[in-house]
């Protein structure tokens, strides 16, 4: 499984467990505005700050796991993306020497 997609689906868990928070959410404060116990602007207020909150811890957690992927990739020993385009690009150097080089012996 690639780090992109272990993170996708990471992110995609945070985000469904974020709507599903805010869905029973919603019906307690239904319930709470049918019961007289808070009017619906209270509710719509409440809803709306835990959401903000929520989201914003979850851009928190989601910095810190990507932060523990890199780490756990780095101790690994996996390489990051600019440092196999710059092997590459060393590679297709030398080859493109080696051929030079084959070239000039078969003169």
């Amino acid at each position: 499984m690639d780090n992109n997609n272990l993170l996708k689906q990471l992110l995609m868990i945070g985000v469904g467990t974020t709507s599903l928070m805010v869905e029973k959410l919603k019906e307690v404060a239904d319930e709470y505005v049918k019961d007289g116990k808070i009017n619906s602007d209270q509710a719509s207020e409440f809803i709306n700050d835990f959401a903000d909150r929520f989201k914003s811890e979850q851009v928190n957690f989601e910095t810190l796991i990507q932060k523990q992927i890199r780490n756990a990739l780095q101790d690994l020993g996996v390489p990051r993306q600019n440092e196999v385009d710059e092997l590459r690009g060393r590679i297709d150097r030398l080859e493109r020497q080696v051929r030079e080089l084959e070239n000039k012996n078969w003169r």
